[in-house]
């Protein structure tokens, strides 16, 4: 036996040659290792400027401005026949109640275009308050009470200290004598932040103060349960069949490339076959959750099939050979023994695909879901939107306000999404088997 110790060519394990030649590689690995180290560092570093960058401008998008002002339910204005009709009393000009009071709180203030500034500060969301408070106590006609009034986008946007109130008068939006106003009020205790709990209930609005993410969550929901509905048997159905039952032959392995070759699609070549398929030839309803559901389903059931086909051929043969020998028949061995040991891993994948499509944007701009929808969809058939392309939409707009509107929903959709994907890992680690 040859002793490395001893060649005469000095290629020994203890030669100089050898050890220059092992601190290199060490060198190198270390150099990798540090590159490695570098790298998460570095990913970890823009994801946090990220996340800094969206919640910095999101947080506000949950506190909203609110202004005190003494309203005098008017009985001229509201009801001058005095039988408390309840028509007449929805009809009424509850605007003329804001414009009263805020007369009374600035008296000095009387030209027109003063007047309009000052009638400004108050979002027009105020009437439909007052509204609900006659409609619901008729008893108020008459008095004067202190109500909290939504303020506007711009008076939320000063107290918010987005609009700097150093700039040069003709540079900002909220003039000189807009400040002086907010200045009485904050002094008189008038201006108050409170949660802003409209985001959470409003459907989509002009106005920024107004929009809330209702409608958007509602859409999200009803074009997920589609997705689901769709895509998750057939998904399972399909994985079961290719794994377990489909003879290895050409037809089938064409199948199986073209599903592997389907999940690197673009997701806007769904949004075009969506287009083609259930519009223009099922004629299904433009902008609705059906709609998006069937699509974004299409674009899904490739993930589904392979992830079920992983989670399949990761079941032990023998589970399937003891089956068998026990006298089970195919469908019985893959249905009662193979499929509940491989469910875990299904809805892992399952779970990951439907966090895929409630992030997706462009298959549902080309099926028309990018319509401004004001109106909570009530159903799977009514117009609608998703949180996605809500975003989309309130990024496009040009009021400051929509930007804080914009962020805070992104903070609600990845909340959706980590909650999902947590629930995945939760499924995962309880339910997986060790072989």
């Amino acid at each position: 036996m040859t002793d490395l110790n001893e060649t005469g060519d000095g290629t020994g394990w203890q030669s100089d040659k050898f050890i220059a030649n092992l601190a290199k590689r060490k060198r190198s690995e270390n150099r990798f290792r540090r590159l490695g180290l570098c790298a998460i560092l570095l990913a970890l570093t823009l994801l946090a400027i990220l996340l800094f960058s969206i919640f910095s401008k999101g947080y506000s998008a949950f506190i909203q401005t609110y202004v005190t002002l003494d309203i005098t339910f008017s009985e001229s204005v509201l009801d001058k026949d005095g039988h408390r009709d309840p028509a007449k009393l929805r009809s009424a000009n509850y605007s003329k109640l804001v414009q009263n009071a805020l007369r009374e709180k600035f008296p000095d203030v009387k030209e027109r275009q003063n007047l309009r500034t000052l009638f400004g500060l108050v979002s027009k969301e105020s009437t439909s308050t007052l509204r609900e408070m006659v409609m619901n106590d008729p008893g108020l006609v008459g008095k004067t009470v202190p109500v909290e009034l939504l303020a506007s986008d711009d008076v939320d946007m000063v107290n918010k200290g987005y609009i700097e109130r150093d700039l040069p008068e003709i540079d900002r939006r909220v003039k000189n004598n807009e400040l002086d106003w907010l200045d009485v009020l904050e002094s008189e205790g008038a201006i108050a932040f409170h949660f802003n709990s409209a985001f959470f209930t409003n459907g989509d609005s002009r106005e920024p103060e107004k929009a809330g993410i209702a409608g958007a969550m509602v859409g999200s929901f009803y074009t997920l349960l589609i997705v689901i509905a769709i895509s998750f048997p057939i998904g399972v159905m399909s994985a079961i069949y290719l794994e377990e039952f489909a003879p290895r032959n050409k037809f089938n392995d064409l199948i199986e490339v073209n599903i592997n070759n389907l999940a690197a699609v673009p997701s806007i070549v769904f949004g075009l076959l969506g287009l083609a398929i259930f519009l223009n030839i099922a004629h299904l309803p433009r902008s609705a959750p059906v709609v998006g559901g069937l699509t974004l389903a299409l674009m899904t059931l490739p993930t589904i099939i392979i992830a079920a086909r992983a989670a399949l051929r990761a079941v032990p043969d023998s589970i399937r050979q003891a089956a068998l020998g026990l006298g089970a028949s195919n469908q019985q061995a893959a249905f009662h023994h193979v499929l509940p040991l491989a469910m875990p891993g299904i809805l892992t994948g399952t779970i990951i695909g439907l966090s895929q499509a409630l992030g997706e944007t462009a298959p549902l701009l080309m099926i028309g879901m990018v319509a401004f929808i004001a109106d909570i969809p009530g159903g799977a058939f009514d117009p609608a939107t998703v949180m996605p392309v809500q975003i989309f939409l309130w990024a496009d707009s040009p009021e400051r306000a929509f930007v804080e509107k914009t962020s805070g929903a992104i903070m609600v959709l990845l909340g959706f999404l980590i909650l999902m994907n947590a629930l995945a890992i939760f499924l995962r680690k309880k339910f997986e088997r060790r072989w």
